[in-house]
């Protein structure tokens, strides 16, 4: 049984929460191994093989967040974890999170699962013997949360952890846009500007965008509408969110799933806190009243924090391969 989230006492607060875990671990390291995987479509998909490869153990797929990629904190201490409990683990990189721009005008979104799909089947055909466990964090939760619902009972994970997924894309864009000032904002739009300015040549096409156009865009739901939307087939940015968001796909999940949230998280509408008659019987709900955006730091200790997600998901996804 996986116990409830218990806060650190010297880390109530959600902004603490939130922010601190990416100062603990400056010089946090795993050994990876890149990989590229061509996609149907003529693009590519870059992978994170945590090292050493075992090619007898079960196998963990780690989906990061809204501009993230291997070296987000969250994601190396997850799949250094998971590895500890004996788990071989991959992390996939959302197209343009990668170390190059992806080839195709078009980058990633919170509601797209083809990338996703076209991996596990990838991976069941490579290893068809092994049982396959996935976590998600921020947009990649979101991601595998859709993923889950859609695929149902013809999913091919026997197990998944979703964490601080936002699930109401409209309303947590505009909690985002407010929250702390707005600098949760300037955060992320800085690095999706950075990343985005890489694929200008790309988009050229699709669209009439200088680099000081890009430059210039100082709001979340502006990018959204501007970018986002119109290069993923989006009529604007109420349209991909209304598509995007996963909280209408919780009650279609049909593998055993460990949903991990926090009401006090500063990046999400409290809309996207799930209810137990809005998720299926299959999901495990562990909504805290605190834990902040990804954070979920206990312990006693200031000098050793304890990360509570690290102990949560590799102790259920054991409980679950076990019950098989």
């Amino acid at each position: 049984m996986i116990s409830q989230f218990k806060p650190a006492w010297w880390m109530t607060n959600r902004h603490v929460q939130t922010i601190m875990p990416r100062f603990f671990r400056p010089s946090h390291a795993t050994r990876y191994q890149l990989e590229l995987l061509d996609t149907p479509d003529g693009d590519f998909l870059e992978l994170a093989w945590s090292l050493p490869k075992d090619d007898n153990t079960p196998l963990a797929i780690v989906l990061h967040g809204l501009e993230g990629n291997i070296n987000s904190f969250y994601a190396k201490g997850m799949m250094k974890a998971l590895k500890k409990q004996g788990f071989s683990v991959v992390l996939m990189h959302f197209r343009n999170c990668s170390t190059e721009a992806n080839r195709l005008p078009r980058a990633y979104h919170s509601g797209e699962t083809g990338d996703l799909d076209f991996l596990l089947r990838h991976l069941k055909q490579q290893l068809p013997n092994r049982p396959m466990v996935a976590v998600g964090f921020s947009l990649g939760a979101n991601v595998l949360a859709k993923y889950l619902g859609e695929q149902g009972e013809q999913c091919l994970l026997k197990a998944a952890a979703i964490v601080s997924a936002p699930y109401e894309l409209s309303a947590s864009c505009q909690v985002i846009r407010k929250s702390l000032a707005k600098i949760y904002q300037k955060y992320l739009l800085d690095r999706m500007k950075q990343s985005m300015t890489r694929k200008l040549p790309q988009i050229k096409q699709q669209l009439a965008l200088t680099p000081e156009q890009l430059a210039d865009i100082d709001d979340l739901w502006d990018f959204d509408n501007q970018l986002t939307a119109p290069l993923h087939g989006f009529s604007g940015a109420e349209d991909y969110y209304q598509q995007a968001s996963a909280k209408p796909y919780l009650i279609k999940i049909a593998r055993p799933t460990l949903l991990i949230h926090a009401k006090d998280d500063p990046m999400l509408s409290i809309k996207a806190v799930p209810t137990r008659q809005e998720v299926s019987e299959h999901v495990t709900l562990r909504v805290s009243e605190k834990g902040g955006h990804v954070g979920f730091i206990s312990g006693n200790n200031p000098f050793k924090p304890v990360y509570w997600l690290e102990h949560a998901i590799p102790q259920y996804f054991k409980q679950q391969l076990e019950s098989l």
